[in-house]
Protein backbone atom coordinates (compact mmCIF):
# COMPACT_ATOMS: atom_id res chain seq x y z
CA UNK A 1 0.00 0.00 0.00
CA UNK A 2 1.49 3.28 -1.07
CA UNK A 3 1.36 6.51 0.88
CA UNK A 4 -0.37 8.14 -2.10
CA UNK A 5 -3.27 5.66 -1.83
CA UNK A 6 -3.88 6.62 1.77
CA UNK A 7 -3.78 10.33 0.96
CA UNK A 8 -6.23 9.86 -1.90
CA UNK A 9 -8.64 7.97 0.33
CA UNK A 10 -8.54 10.74 2.91
CA UNK A 11 -9.18 13.30 0.17
CA UNK A 12 -12.32 11.45 -0.91
CA UNK A 13 -13.57 11.35 2.66
CA UNK A 14 -12.98 15.09 2.95
CA UNK A 15 -14.75 15.70 -0.35
CA UNK A 16 -17.77 13.84 0.98
CA UNK A 17 -18.17 16.70 3.42
CA UNK A 18 -19.04 14.54 6.40
CA UNK A 19 -17.08 15.25 9.57
CA UNK A 20 -18.46 12.05 11.12
CA UNK A 21 -15.97 10.02 9.04
CA UNK A 22 -12.84 9.71 11.14
CA UNK A 23 -9.54 7.89 10.60
CA UNK A 24 -8.99 4.61 12.44
CA UNK A 25 -5.90 2.57 13.22
CA UNK A 26 -5.59 -0.87 14.81
CA UNK A 27 -3.55 -0.71 18.00
CA UNK A 28 -3.88 -3.80 20.18
CA UNK A 29 -2.53 -3.13 23.71
CA UNK A 30 0.57 -5.09 24.61
CA UNK A 31 -1.26 -6.39 27.68
CA UNK A 32 -3.75 -8.13 25.37
CA UNK A 33 -0.93 -9.80 23.45
CA UNK A 34 0.69 -10.96 26.69
CA UNK A 35 -2.66 -12.24 27.95
CA UNK A 36 -3.21 -14.24 24.74
CA UNK A 37 0.20 -15.89 24.96
CA UNK A 38 -0.35 -16.67 28.63
CA UNK A 39 -3.72 -18.28 27.99
CA UNK A 40 -2.30 -20.34 25.13
CA UNK A 41 0.55 -21.53 27.36
CA UNK A 42 -1.92 -22.59 30.09
CA UNK A 43 -4.25 -24.54 27.82
CA UNK A 44 -5.95 -27.51 29.45
CA UNK A 45 -5.96 -29.85 26.48
CA UNK A 46 -8.81 -32.24 25.81
CA UNK A 47 -8.07 -35.95 25.62
CA UNK A 48 -7.82 -37.59 22.22
CA UNK A 49 -11.07 -39.39 21.39
CA UNK A 50 -11.26 -42.72 19.54
CA UNK A 51 -11.20 -42.08 15.81
CA UNK A 52 -10.08 -38.47 16.34
CA UNK A 53 -6.79 -38.66 14.43
CA UNK A 54 -8.44 -38.55 11.01
CA UNK A 55 -10.68 -35.66 11.95
CA UNK A 56 -13.82 -37.77 12.25
CA UNK A 57 -14.48 -36.37 15.74
CA UNK A 58 -13.47 -32.80 14.96
CA UNK A 59 -10.16 -30.95 14.80
CA UNK A 60 -7.33 -33.40 15.62
CA UNK A 61 -5.44 -32.67 18.86
CA UNK A 62 -1.99 -32.83 17.22
CA UNK A 63 -3.01 -30.36 14.52
CA UNK A 64 -4.48 -27.90 16.99
CA UNK A 65 -1.51 -28.14 19.37
CA UNK A 66 0.88 -27.34 16.53
CA UNK A 67 -1.25 -24.43 15.34
CA UNK A 68 -1.71 -23.05 18.87
CA UNK A 69 2.03 -23.31 19.47
CA UNK A 70 2.73 -21.32 16.33
CA UNK A 71 0.12 -18.72 17.29
CA UNK A 72 1.85 -18.35 20.67
CA UNK A 73 5.53 -18.43 19.67
CA UNK A 74 5.88 -18.00 15.90
CA UNK A 75 3.10 -15.73 14.70
CA UNK A 76 4.03 -12.04 14.80
CA UNK A 77 0.89 -9.98 15.43
CA UNK A 78 2.74 -6.66 15.40
CA UNK A 79 4.03 -7.33 11.89
CA UNK A 80 0.60 -8.42 10.72
CA UNK A 81 -1.05 -5.46 12.46
CA UNK A 82 1.25 -3.09 10.57
CA UNK A 83 0.32 -4.83 7.33
CA UNK A 84 -3.39 -4.34 7.98
CA UNK A 85 -2.80 -0.73 9.01
CA UNK A 86 -1.25 -0.09 5.60
CA UNK A 87 -4.85 -0.03 4.33
CA UNK A 88 -6.54 3.32 5.06
CA UNK A 89 -9.22 2.65 7.67
CA UNK A 90 -12.06 4.77 9.00
CA UNK A 91 -15.01 4.81 11.38
CA UNK A 92 -18.39 6.43 10.84
CA UNK A 93 -21.83 6.26 12.40
CA UNK A 94 -24.69 4.95 10.28
CA UNK A 95 -28.16 4.06 11.56
CA UNK A 96 -26.93 4.64 15.10
CA UNK A 97 -24.09 2.14 14.66
CA UNK A 98 -20.34 2.74 14.52
CA UNK A 99 -19.10 1.15 11.30
CA UNK A 100 -15.46 0.34 10.57
CA UNK A 101 -14.36 0.31 6.94
CA UNK A 102 -11.36 0.23 4.64
CA UNK A 103 -11.25 2.72 1.77
CA UNK A 104 -8.51 2.29 -0.82
CA UNK A 105 -8.43 4.51 -3.88
CA UNK A 106 -6.99 3.18 -7.12
CA UNK A 107 -4.20 5.12 -8.88
CA UNK A 108 -6.32 4.73 -12.04
CA UNK A 109 -8.57 7.84 -12.21
CA UNK A 110 -11.45 6.08 -14.04
CA UNK A 111 -11.64 3.15 -11.64
CA UNK A 112 -15.11 1.93 -10.65
CA UNK A 113 -15.93 2.07 -6.93
CA UNK A 114 -16.51 -1.44 -5.57
CA UNK A 115 -18.07 -2.38 -2.23
CA UNK A 116 -16.86 -5.73 -0.85
CA UNK A 117 -18.75 -7.51 1.95
CA UNK A 118 -17.01 -10.29 3.87
CA UNK A 119 -18.46 -13.57 5.08
CA UNK A 120 -18.78 -15.46 8.37
CA UNK A 121 -16.67 -16.43 10.29
CA UNK A 122 -14.47 -13.98 8.47
CA UNK A 123 -13.76 -10.24 8.48
CA UNK A 124 -12.22 -7.54 6.32
CA UNK A 125 -9.07 -9.69 6.54
CA UNK A 126 -10.73 -11.87 3.90
CA UNK A 127 -9.78 -9.29 1.25
CA UNK A 128 -6.23 -8.47 2.35
CA UNK A 129 -4.70 -10.29 -0.64
CA UNK A 130 -7.39 -9.15 -3.09
CA UNK A 131 -7.19 -5.38 -2.59
CA UNK A 132 -3.90 -4.91 -4.44
CA UNK A 133 -4.96 -6.70 -7.66
CA UNK A 134 -8.27 -4.81 -7.61
CA UNK A 135 -6.99 -1.29 -6.95
CA UNK A 136 -3.78 -1.49 -8.98
CA UNK A 137 -4.10 -4.22 -11.63
CA UNK A 138 -1.34 -2.56 -13.65
CA UNK A 139 1.16 -3.44 -10.89
CA UNK A 140 -0.15 -7.02 -10.75
CA UNK A 141 -0.03 -7.83 -14.45
CA UNK A 142 -3.69 -6.97 -15.06
CA UNK A 143 -5.67 -4.54 -17.18
CA UNK A 144 -5.61 -0.99 -15.74
CA UNK A 145 -8.99 -0.34 -17.39
CA UNK A 146 -10.44 -2.84 -14.91
CA UNK A 147 -9.29 -1.11 -11.75
CA UNK A 148 -11.49 -0.41 -8.72
CA UNK A 149 -11.67 2.01 -5.82
CA UNK A 150 -12.33 -0.43 -2.98
CA UNK A 151 -14.55 0.02 0.10
CA UNK A 152 -14.64 -2.80 2.67
CA UNK A 153 -17.01 -2.27 5.60
CA UNK A 154 -17.05 -4.58 8.62
CA UNK A 155 -20.55 -5.93 9.20
CA UNK A 156 -22.19 -5.02 12.53
CA UNK A 157 -20.73 -7.12 15.33
CA UNK A 158 -17.69 -8.12 13.27
CA UNK A 159 -14.23 -6.77 14.10
CA UNK A 160 -14.26 -3.08 14.95
CA UNK A 161 -17.86 -2.36 13.90
CA UNK A 162 -20.23 -1.99 16.85
CA UNK A 163 -22.40 -5.00 17.66
CA UNK A 164 -26.10 -4.77 16.83
CA UNK A 165 -27.81 -2.54 19.38
CA UNK A 166 -30.81 -4.85 19.64
CA UNK A 167 -32.50 -7.87 18.13
CA UNK A 168 -34.17 -8.08 14.76
CA UNK A 169 -31.19 -7.26 12.59
CA UNK A 170 -31.51 -8.26 8.96
CA UNK A 171 -29.35 -8.27 5.87
CA UNK A 172 -31.74 -5.68 4.40
CA UNK A 173 -30.88 -3.30 7.24
CA UNK A 174 -27.15 -3.79 6.70
CA UNK A 175 -27.62 -3.30 2.95
CA UNK A 176 -29.27 0.06 3.63
CA UNK A 177 -26.30 1.04 5.79
CA UNK A 178 -23.87 0.11 3.01
CA UNK A 179 -25.81 2.18 0.48
CA UNK A 180 -25.64 5.09 2.94
CA UNK A 181 -21.90 4.62 3.34
CA UNK A 182 -21.31 4.80 -0.41
CA UNK A 183 -23.39 7.98 -0.62
CA UNK A 184 -21.43 9.44 2.27
CA UNK A 185 -18.21 8.77 0.38
CA UNK A 186 -19.59 10.62 -2.62
CA UNK A 187 -19.87 7.71 -5.03
CA UNK A 188 -22.62 8.11 -7.64
CA UNK A 189 -22.14 4.70 -9.26
CA UNK A 190 -20.56 1.58 -7.84
CA UNK A 191 -20.52 -2.21 -7.88
CA UNK A 192 -21.16 -4.59 -5.00
CA UNK A 193 -19.60 -7.96 -4.23
CA UNK A 194 -20.18 -10.53 -1.54
CA UNK A 195 -19.60 -14.12 -0.56
CA UNK A 196 -21.09 -16.16 2.29
CA UNK A 197 -22.84 -13.51 4.46
CA UNK A 198 -21.89 -10.99 1.78
CA UNK A 199 -23.84 -12.99 -0.82
CA UNK A 200 -26.99 -12.32 1.21
CA UNK A 201 -26.23 -8.61 1.68
CA UNK A 202 -24.97 -7.67 -1.82
CA UNK A 203 -28.26 -8.25 -3.71
CA UNK A 204 -30.12 -6.25 -1.07
CA UNK A 205 -27.75 -3.28 -1.61
CA UNK A 206 -28.88 -3.21 -5.23
CA UNK A 207 -32.51 -3.16 -4.13
CA UNK A 208 -31.78 -0.38 -1.65
CA UNK A 209 -29.85 1.75 -4.18
CA UNK A 210 -30.78 0.61 -7.72
CA UNK A 211 -29.99 3.92 -9.38
CA UNK A 212 -26.37 3.85 -8.21
CA UNK A 213 -25.48 0.15 -8.22
CA UNK A 214 -23.97 -0.96 -11.55
CA UNK A 215 -24.10 -4.67 -10.81
CA UNK A 216 -24.10 -7.37 -8.15
CA UNK A 217 -21.38 -10.03 -8.03
CA UNK A 218 -21.58 -12.99 -5.66
CA UNK A 219 -19.14 -15.83 -5.17
CA UNK A 220 -21.79 -18.54 -5.32
CA UNK A 221 -24.95 -19.94 -3.80
CA UNK A 222 -27.48 -18.33 -6.14
CA UNK A 223 -29.91 -20.73 -7.74
CA UNK A 224 -29.36 -23.58 -5.28
CA UNK A 225 -32.42 -25.75 -5.92
CA UNK A 226 -34.70 -27.08 -3.21
CA UNK A 227 -36.43 -30.42 -2.75
CA UNK A 228 -39.54 -28.80 -4.22
CA UNK A 229 -37.64 -28.35 -7.49
CA UNK A 230 -36.77 -32.05 -7.81
CA UNK A 231 -39.98 -33.19 -9.59
CA UNK A 232 -39.29 -30.70 -12.38
CA UNK A 233 -35.66 -31.73 -12.86
CA UNK A 234 -34.26 -33.89 -15.62
CA UNK A 235 -32.73 -37.24 -14.68
CA UNK A 236 -29.29 -35.73 -15.11
CA UNK A 237 -30.17 -32.80 -12.84
CA UNK A 238 -31.58 -35.13 -10.17
CA UNK A 239 -28.34 -37.12 -10.15
CA UNK A 240 -26.29 -33.92 -9.88
CA UNK A 241 -28.56 -32.64 -7.09
CA UNK A 242 -28.18 -35.88 -5.12
CA UNK A 243 -24.40 -35.72 -5.48
CA UNK A 244 -24.37 -32.07 -4.42
CA UNK A 245 -26.48 -32.56 -1.30
CA UNK A 246 -24.36 -35.52 -0.18
CA UNK A 247 -21.07 -33.63 -0.50
CA UNK A 248 -18.88 -33.46 2.59
CA UNK A 249 -19.16 -29.66 2.91
CA UNK A 250 -22.94 -30.05 3.21
CA UNK A 251 -22.69 -32.44 6.18
CA UNK A 252 -20.31 -30.62 8.52
CA UNK A 253 -21.10 -28.94 11.82
CA UNK A 254 -24.43 -27.13 11.37
CA UNK A 255 -23.37 -23.73 12.66
CA UNK A 256 -26.69 -22.22 11.59
CA UNK A 257 -28.64 -24.48 13.96
CA UNK A 258 -26.02 -24.27 16.69
CA UNK A 259 -25.85 -20.48 16.74
CA UNK A 260 -29.57 -20.08 16.30
CA UNK A 261 -30.18 -22.22 19.40
CA UNK A 262 -27.60 -21.14 21.98
CA UNK A 263 -25.03 -18.55 20.80
CA UNK A 264 -24.57 -17.13 24.30
CA UNK A 265 -23.61 -20.54 25.67
CA UNK A 266 -20.85 -21.11 23.14
CA UNK A 267 -19.63 -17.51 23.28
CA UNK A 268 -18.33 -18.03 26.83
CA UNK A 269 -15.79 -20.58 25.63
CA UNK A 270 -14.74 -18.56 22.58
CA UNK A 271 -14.35 -15.41 24.65
CA UNK A 272 -12.34 -17.05 27.45
CA UNK A 273 -10.23 -19.69 25.72
CA UNK A 274 -8.15 -18.86 22.63
CA UNK A 275 -7.76 -22.59 21.92
CA UNK A 276 -11.54 -23.05 21.95
CA UNK A 277 -11.80 -20.11 19.54
CA UNK A 278 -8.98 -21.48 17.38
CA UNK A 279 -10.58 -24.94 17.29
CA UNK A 280 -13.91 -23.47 16.16
CA UNK A 281 -12.32 -21.40 13.41
CA UNK A 282 -10.17 -24.33 12.28
CA UNK A 283 -13.23 -26.60 12.16
CA UNK A 284 -15.16 -24.22 9.92
CA UNK A 285 -12.26 -23.28 7.63
CA UNK A 286 -11.43 -26.98 7.17
CA UNK A 287 -15.03 -27.77 6.27
CA UNK A 288 -14.99 -24.90 3.79
CA UNK A 289 -11.85 -26.30 2.13
CA UNK A 290 -12.45 -28.36 -1.01
CA UNK A 291 -8.91 -28.19 -2.39
CA UNK A 292 -7.91 -31.67 -1.25
CA UNK A 293 -4.93 -30.06 0.47
CA UNK A 294 -4.38 -29.37 4.18
CA UNK A 295 -5.86 -26.07 5.30
CA UNK A 296 -2.44 -24.47 5.75
CA UNK A 297 -1.65 -25.20 2.09
CA UNK A 298 -4.98 -23.87 0.84
CA UNK A 299 -4.83 -20.63 2.86
CA UNK A 300 -1.71 -18.98 4.21
CA UNK A 301 -1.40 -19.80 7.91
CA UNK A 302 -0.59 -16.23 8.94
CA UNK A 303 -3.58 -14.91 7.00
CA UNK A 304 -5.83 -17.45 8.71
CA UNK A 305 -4.44 -16.39 12.11
CA UNK A 306 -4.92 -12.72 11.23
CA UNK A 307 -8.63 -13.41 11.12
CA UNK A 308 -8.66 -15.53 14.29
CA UNK A 309 -6.61 -12.89 16.12
CA UNK A 310 -8.94 -10.10 15.02
CA UNK A 311 -11.91 -11.99 16.43
CA UNK A 312 -10.01 -12.67 19.65
CA UNK A 313 -8.78 -9.14 20.27
CA UNK A 314 -12.18 -7.60 19.48
CA UNK A 315 -14.15 -10.24 21.39
CA UNK A 316 -16.64 -10.65 18.56
CA UNK A 317 -17.20 -14.41 18.35
CA UNK A 318 -20.63 -14.01 19.89
CA UNK A 319 -21.72 -10.71 18.36
CA UNK A 320 -20.78 -11.86 14.84
CA UNK A 321 -23.32 -14.68 15.16
CA UNK A 322 -26.36 -12.44 14.69
CA UNK A 323 -27.00 -13.60 11.09
CA UNK A 324 -27.80 -17.00 12.61
CA UNK A 325 -29.47 -16.17 15.92
CA UNK A 326 -31.57 -13.38 14.40
CA UNK A 327 -32.92 -15.70 11.71
CA UNK A 328 -35.72 -18.26 11.74
CA UNK A 329 -33.89 -20.87 9.71
CA UNK A 330 -31.37 -21.48 6.97
CA UNK A 331 -31.99 -20.29 3.43
CA UNK A 332 -29.75 -19.87 0.40
CA UNK A 333 -28.96 -16.35 -0.90
CA UNK A 334 -31.73 -14.69 -2.86
CA UNK A 335 -31.12 -12.78 -6.07
CA UNK A 336 -32.60 -9.54 -7.37
CA UNK A 337 -33.63 -8.11 -10.73
CA UNK A 338 -32.92 -4.42 -10.13
CA UNK A 339 -29.45 -4.65 -11.74
CA UNK A 340 -27.39 -7.30 -13.59
CA UNK A 341 -25.85 -10.17 -11.62
CA UNK A 342 -22.62 -12.11 -12.04
CA UNK A 343 -21.19 -15.04 -10.11
CA UNK A 344 -17.66 -16.30 -9.58
CA UNK A 345 -18.69 -19.95 -9.69
CA UNK A 346 -21.94 -21.56 -10.76
CA UNK A 347 -22.86 -25.08 -11.74
CA UNK A 348 -24.15 -25.12 -15.35
CA UNK A 349 -27.39 -26.91 -14.45
CA UNK A 350 -28.31 -24.51 -11.62
CA UNK A 351 -28.23 -21.36 -13.74
CA UNK A 352 -31.86 -21.74 -14.80
CA UNK A 353 -32.90 -21.78 -11.15
CA UNK A 354 -30.88 -18.63 -10.44
CA UNK A 355 -32.47 -16.85 -13.38
CA UNK A 356 -35.88 -17.10 -11.75
CA UNK A 357 -34.93 -14.22 -9.47
CA UNK A 358 -31.82 -12.64 -11.05
CA UNK A 359 -30.74 -11.08 -14.36
CA UNK A 360 -27.66 -13.26 -14.86
CA UNK A 361 -25.13 -11.91 -17.34
CA UNK A 362 -21.98 -13.64 -16.07
CA UNK A 363 -21.91 -17.34 -15.09
CA UNK A 364 -18.45 -18.86 -15.69
CA UNK A 365 -18.00 -22.57 -15.03
CA UNK A 366 -14.21 -22.86 -15.23
CA UNK A 367 -13.01 -20.65 -12.38
CA UNK A 368 -10.91 -22.46 -9.75
CA UNK A 369 -13.00 -23.31 -6.69
CA UNK A 370 -10.91 -24.79 -3.91
CA UNK A 371 -12.05 -22.91 -0.81
CA UNK A 372 -15.23 -21.20 0.30
CA UNK A 373 -13.21 -18.05 0.98
CA UNK A 374 -11.72 -17.85 -2.49
CA UNK A 375 -10.43 -14.28 -1.98
CA UNK A 376 -7.93 -15.69 0.53
CA UNK A 377 -6.93 -18.64 -1.61
CA UNK A 378 -6.98 -17.35 -5.22
CA UNK A 379 -7.13 -13.53 -5.13
CA UNK A 380 -5.72 -13.06 -8.65
CA UNK A 381 -8.35 -15.32 -10.24
CA UNK A 382 -11.12 -13.56 -8.34
CA UNK A 383 -9.80 -10.10 -9.25
CA UNK A 384 -9.68 -11.05 -12.93
CA UNK A 385 -13.23 -12.34 -12.88
CA UNK A 386 -14.55 -9.31 -11.03
CA UNK A 387 -12.93 -7.16 -13.71
CA UNK A 388 -14.53 -9.22 -16.47
CA UNK A 389 -18.02 -8.90 -14.99
CA UNK A 390 -17.96 -5.20 -14.19
CA UNK A 391 -16.48 -4.40 -17.61
CA UNK A 392 -19.87 -5.57 -18.98
CA UNK A 393 -22.10 -3.51 -16.67
CA UNK A 394 -20.26 -0.37 -15.61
Amino acid sequence: MSKDSGTAAEAVVAAAGDEAVRPFRIDVPQADLDDLRGRLARTRWAARLPGEADGARGVPVDLLQELAGYWRDGYDWRRREARLNAFPQFMTEIDGQDVHFLHIRSPEPDALPLLLTHGWPNSFVEFAELIGPLTDPRAHGGDPDRAFHVVVPSAPGFGYSAPPAGTGWTVERVAGMWAGLMRRLGYERYGVEGGDLGAYIAPRVAEADPERVAGVYVLGGLGFPSDEDVPGMTDQERAAYAELTSAEWMSGVDHHALLRAAPQTFAYGWQDSPVAALAWMTQKFREFNSSGKPLEEAIDRDLFLDNVSLYWFTGTFGSSSWPMYDSEGFGWPKGQKAVPTGVYSGLPWTRRFAERESRIVHWPTGNPVTHHFIAMQAPDALAADLGAFFAQVR
